[in-house]
């Protein structure tokens, strides 16, 4: 049914395409191999020093981006004095970090640490600690039962039993986060229980602690109060060999179930030591921004069609730079030049009927942010917006593709939600124009990378806009990676993805109708 629906709907769109290709190709000298190398040797130079959100090397790369806008004839969002959306993030700082057990002294960023997002400063001090497993009061697994840890820190592991684990549902094989036991619900119910406070064994590898710890001591970024847990008690990650210091030898086999996620019917364990958790924070709010160029439209000027991706990377880390030449330079450079071209045409009376928002988000490898704040604080209505157009990694081969058209292809994502007409109108422009293939993988319902979510779209998605993602699939060889350099851009395919996402952002622009919602509304990323 779907598939004679699109291609009925192909035969009826291909005049329309036809006519707006005709004008739209006069500008794809914009879209270049040259003209976006230009733009990505600024982008992903060492001088931008990775711009990681909240730092001078962000707000250097938002300088850059606005600039760019400028020159090409972009507006600023009217009332707005720049083209930057400001939002601020919150830094904290450990500036003092204590474990005392008894006689052990616990060594900070080795047995244990504090996670900057989810704690603030305190001094608590205990006589006992009570062990209570997982952590669980549940009716199908209960380790609170006939329990009082009233005035006491309690200790559990990070962990569910498996069959506590998240089971696909039957009819589309997303699994239900609604009852699932994650540590935010865990530290909830041990607060409500009268705990102090909250030992968390770790039961992954012990050197998950130094890479938690290593991150922990670099980044202390949060979009408040987004990351905030709700629960009031402090934490800490600790090691398996300090629980083993702390409860005895007789724990290690605790310790081997917990860490094959099985059931652990084992006794209250309290042991009596004097313990003292020390936490001292350092909170800063620090500002970070969107940037925002607008071609305005003719005849259908209210409604809106976004062009986004995000500018921020990782920044230095260990004294390497982390340029983000792929992720998400070439998202940033393709969005500079596209907005370039359609304010060129406007100039030359050959603008779209629709308003074009052409938008790159900082804070997206923090956690979606810049995208998430723009979308609760939407500067156009977004009731009027057609679609958004995220772009997120365009410029490489993914190295797991053993195919044959691993230099024709691109990563559509998002194509079967919200709009059934989204998926028409790129497929019946790309074989018009660019004549790649589009790879709906990442659609999958039980996608293991959950791809969906992961990037900016998925903001603008939540609120009911229809979206298309493209991506070029990089998940291994140089993802986060310090050698995310320009010289590994493929730019012959860079530069043809490109311009498929822009000959679909101008087909929707000039469409007569805006896109149809006729899907439902995903799933949260969270629940």
């Amino acid at each position: 049914m779907y598939k004679t629906q699109l291609f009925a709907c192909l035969f009826f769109l291909t005049s329309s395409c036809f006519a707006q290709q005709s004008i739209s190709k006069k500008y794809l000298h914009f879209l270049s191999s040259d003209s976006l190398k230009k733009q990505l040797s600024i982008i992903a130079d060492d001088n931008m020093e990775g711009r990681e959100t909240g730092t001078a090397g962000q707000r250097k790369a938002a300088d850059y981006i606005e600039s760019q806008f400028i020159g090409g004839g972009l507006s600023r969002p009217a009332g707005m004095y720049s083209h930057k959306q400001i939002f601020y993030v919150t830094q904290e700082k450990l500036t003092k970090s204590l474990l005392n057990i008894g006689d052990i002294q616990a060594t900070n960023f080795k047995d244990f640490y504090f996670p900057l997002r989810y704690n603030k400063t305190d001094n608590i001090v205990s006589d006992k600690i009570i062990f209570v497993g997982y952590g669980i009061e549940d009716k199908k697994y209960n380790e609170y039962k006939d329990v009082d840890v009233k005035g006491n820190i309690v200790a559990f592991f990070d962990d569910v039993p498996g069959f506590l684990s998240l089971v696909p549902d039957e009819d589309n094989g997303q699994a239900s986060y609604e009852n699932y036991w994650d540590l935010n619900k865990k530290i909830e119910v041990a607060a409500s229980k009268g705990a102090v406070g909250v030992l968390v064994i770790n039961t992954g590898s012990d050197e998950n602690i130094k890479r938690a710890a290593s991150y922990n001591k670099t980044s202390g970024l949060f979009l408040s109060p987004t990351f905030k847990l709700t629960a009031s008690l402090n934490y800490a990650v600790i090691s398996q060999k300090l629980a083993l210091k702390i409860f005895g030898p007789s724990f290690a086999p605790v310790i081997k179930k917990a860490k094959n996620a099985k059931p652990l019917n084992t006794s209250v364990c309290a042991i009596k030591k004097n313990l003292r958790l020390q936490v001292e924070i350092k909170t800063d709010s620090i500002p970070s921004s969107n940037v925002l160029g607008i071609v305005e439209g003719s005849d259908k000027k209210d409604e809106f069609v976004y062009v986004t991706a995000h500018y921020d990377h990782l920044g230095i880390q260990d004294g390497e730079i982390y340029n983000g030449a792929d992720d998400d330079g070439s998202g940033t450079c393709a969005v500079i030049q596209m907005a370039k071209a359609f304010a060129k045409a406007k100039q030359e009376g050959n603008g779209p009927r629709r308003t074009m928002v052409f938008m790159t988000v900082s804070g997206e490898e923090k956690g979606l942010w810049g995208s998430e704040y723009y979308t609760d604080h939407p500067l156009y209505p977004l009731d009027k917006t057609s679609a958004d157009l995220n772009i997120d990694m365009i410029g490489r081969i993914d190295t797991e593709r053993n195919k044959a058209d691993t230099l024709n292809y691109v990563y559509v994502v998002g194509h079967n939600k919200i709009s059934s007409e989204l998926p028409i109108v790129a497929e019946s422009t790309n074989r018009q124009t660019t004549q790649l293939v589009l790879d709906y993988k990442f659609d999958a319902p039980n996608d293991p990378e959950r791809i969906y979510y992961r990037s900016d779209h998925y903001n603008f998605a939540r609120k009911g806009v229809p979206v298309l993602f493209f991506y070029d699939g990089m998940l291994l060889a140089d993802y986060h990676q310090p050698t995310d350099d320009i010289d590994l851009i493929n730019w012959p395919l860079y530069e043809k993805r490109t311009q498929f996402i822009y000959h679909t952002a101008w087909e929707i622009a000039n469409r007569d109708n805006q896109l149809i919602r006729d899907k439902p509304l995903p799933n949260s990323r969270y629940r």
